[in-house]
């Protein structure tokens, strides 16, 4: 892909701001969705959606705070977390599509 084409695909702050949003509000309504059907403890719910929120908060300020990297620095390390069963299947069918 040349140059060009890398800029084309590039989006502003403003659209992946409001990307991220639409992925979080999808995501609240799909537990909202599954908080309907089944009982859940209010408890759990108000975490979830709580640290739903903290991580979306991580990643407004990860973006805010992003300078075009010179190549030198090194990615950031992320914590070797096994992630459940069920996630892993989701993941593994993103990959496939």
């Amino acid at each position: 892909m040349t140059a060009e084409g890398v800029e084309e695909a590039m989006i502003s702050k403003a659209e992946a701001k409001e990307l991220i949003n639409d992925l979080f509000e999808e995501e609240a309504l799909v537990i909202g969705g599954l908080v309907a059907v089944y009982e859940m403890d209010d408890d759990l719910v108000w975490r979830l959606v709580k640290n739903l929120d903290v991580i979306r908060g991580k990643i407004l300020r990860r973006l805010e705070d992003k300078v075009p990297a010179d190549g030198d620095e090194p990615p950031p390390r992320r914590p070797n977390l096994k992630p459940h069963p069920a996630i892993e299947d989701f993941l593994r069918s993103l990959r496939k599509a």
